[in-house]
């Protein structure tokens, strides 16, 4: 489309939002869209509308077809309720939960999701103030509710806001609900279809009921509490960067017997400004640095984060130096997993009948772990409502332990279904106390699983690429790759490629049918010598990410500076070749 031709059909597309069915401050900030000499704001505002995808909504917050606003979420929601009256037409009643973050109106956004859902004969239980997304996952499953809205933008820059819908196991939507849902809310036209005068007598506000709830359930997962007794005043920082982990992660530290957590008063502030930091990502280390500061004053022995939504966690060690370093992603699901499995078989309660899960794009050192084990171990895609789907499949027939993703996403239980930094940071302490147990640090705990089985380094780069533009070149880069494969990288051939779209895996040139639930954009090179190096287009953000794993020896904690500084630079040859 040239531009003349889509400045005019964004013009027209405008023009509609300038009509009464939209409020006074949505028509002032189209009206001053329209009129502007840089028409930039407007073109990205309503070029085009704000997809309801597989993991419903996400986008930067402002008037328009192509934002996140009162009319784009209302949308979702109308076509969310017709669905679920479709779904779930014999019930007497249909029932869902509604939670929200800290952002910036998000509380807005979640009592309008509550009016629409109750104008439309559906019984809401809203929460009274800001929640983690776990607990939201637990409410639905508690409740008996049959769907769930939680409104957050997770991690994003504090421009952002996000709808997730989920289902009544707690979980994300997949197929065939998700297209389904989507069907419904595409057939929303216009904003006179969308129900916003709610009946507040189907509306009922939780809060302490269910945190307490929560919690009880999340200390049930505890394995070593004698460890925490004699290590009880352990020496915890935790920040919660300004999101809903102040609400129940000190409290959760405190049910497990921890006595020593140290705030962060300056981040201990819910805001959806994220004053403090540049980003609100504590797989980011700028976001850590007043927690790191923190724990150099006081002499922690442990550093953790949780995100807004207090889903992810962030966690941080101290070196043979006594330098604070920011772990990743696949590090914290590998010691998590590790401690889980091990303290089991420790407590004799492994039966053979016991399984963990991880993604794709994580390291392939805890199949390592799972093998000497025995335990199943099985790899589904990127999100939790894949690891969920795999509890799904396996409810009552064999026994969750764990699983996680190297996005910094772990979840211990199978009574919430979606990632949790409630428990995850719970059960990272008490590893530490275990370990200290056995006269391991945090540091020497790490080391002690390379040794065992096998070291392995992890990098992820993201490429961000915003805008019309951006969004085309990130599908003409997965194209190249797809069409020109590296045919080596860091000097070892690549043997195994993985195509996630057309389900195909080449070995040496030999093509056979993967099995997987559906396609996914997703490319995978091996190497011979182990590597590994995943690339996908992220879901909820404009950028395409790429995932690196090399592999190498160590046979003791001495080798451990010398097996990262290889691996590093390996990574950077990886790199180069990928050009990036």
């Amino acid at each position: 489309m040239e531009n003349n031709e889509l400045l005019a059909t964004v013009t027209e597309k405008a023009k509609v939002w300038l009509g009464n069915g939209y409020d006074e401050e949505t028509r002032t900030e189209v009206k001053r869209m329209l009129d502007a000499d840089d028409k930039t704001e407007l073109i990205e505002s309503f070029y085009k509308d704000l997809e309801f995808g597989t993991g419903g909504l996400r986008g930067i917050m402002g008037a328009g077809s192509n934002r996140m606003n009162i009319y784009t979420v209302g949308a979702a929601t109308q076509g969310l309720a017709n669905y679920l009256k479709e779904a779930f037409a014999d019930l007497p009643e249909i029932s869902v939960v509604v939670g929200h973050d800290v952002r910036n109106n998000s509380r807005k956004f979640a009592e309008i999701v509550a009016d629409i859902f109750s104008a439309n004969g559906i019984k809401v239980y809203l929460f009274d103030s800001f929640r983690p997304t776990p607990e939201l996952s637990f409410a639905i499953r508690h409740l008996g509710c049959q769907s769930g809205v939680n409104i957050t933008a997770s991690h994003n820059p504090k421009e952002y806001n996000g709808y997730k819908a989920y289902w009544a196991d707690g979980a994300q939507i997949i197929a065939p609900h998700d297209v389904n849902i989507i069907d419904n809310v595409n057939k929303i036209k216009g904003v006179e279809e969308i129900k916003f005068e709610g009946d507040k007598s189907k509306i009922e506000i939780i809060g302490e009921e269910m945190d307490k709830a929560f919690l009880d359930a999340i200390k049930g997962l505890s394995l070593s509490p004698e460890a925490i007794e004699r290590h009880k005043d352990l020496k915890i920082v935790y920040t919660p960067i300004h999101g809903t982990g102040v609400k129940l992660i000190p409290e959760s530290l405190k049910n497990y017997g921890f006595t020593n957590i140290i705030h962060v008063d300056e981040q201990d502030v819910p805001s959806g400004n994220f004053p403090t930091v540049e980003s609100p990502n504590p797989e980011v280390p700028s976001a850590m640095a007043m927690a790191i500061a923190k724990a150099k004053e006081v002499d922690a022995d442990l550093v953790m984060a949780s995100d807004p939504d207090a889903d992810r966690i962030g966690c941080v060690l101290r070196d043979a130096k006594g330098e604070y370093v920011l772990i990743n992603g696949n590090q914290i699901v590998m010691i998590l997993l590790n401690y889980i499995m091990t303290r089991n078989a420790e407590l004799g309660r492994l039966t053979g009948n016991e399984y963990i899960v991880k993604t794709i794009v994580t390291t392939e050192t805890i199949k390592s772990i799972a093998d000497a084990n025995k335990i199943k171990m099985f790899d589904c895609y990127t999100g939790f409502k894949w690891i969920a789907a795999v509890i799904r499949d396996h409810e009552g027939t064999a026994r969750y332990l764990g699983g996680g993703e190297e996005s910094y996403g772990f979840l211990a239980e199978d009574f919430c279904r979606d990632k949790d930094a409630v428990s995850a940071i719970s059960l990272m302490a008490e590893a530490a106390a275990w370990a200290k147990d056995k006269g391991m640090d945090f540091l020497q705990m790490l080391q002690d699983i390379y040794i065992k089985y096998g070291f392995s380094h992890e990098e992820g780069i993201s490429v961000v690429r915003t805008g019309k533009a951006g969004a085309e070149e990130i599908q003409q880069m997965m194209k190249n790759f797809r069409e020109n494969p590296p045919k080596t990288l860091g000097g070892s051939e690549v043997v195994v490629v993985k195509d996630y779209d057309t389900l195909t895996v080449t070995t040496n040139g030999k093509v056979e049918k993967m099995d997987m639930p559906t396609t996914s954009n997703v490319l995978q090179y091996f190497t011979a010598d182990g590597s590994k190096v995943s690339v996908r287009p992220s879901g909820t953000e404009p950028k395409i990410k790429f995932y690196i794993e090399v592999h190498g020896k160590m046979e003791t904690a001495a080798d451990y500076d010398k097996a990262n500084a290889d691996a590093l630079a390996k990574i950077d040859v990886i790199k180069k070749e990928l050009g990036i």
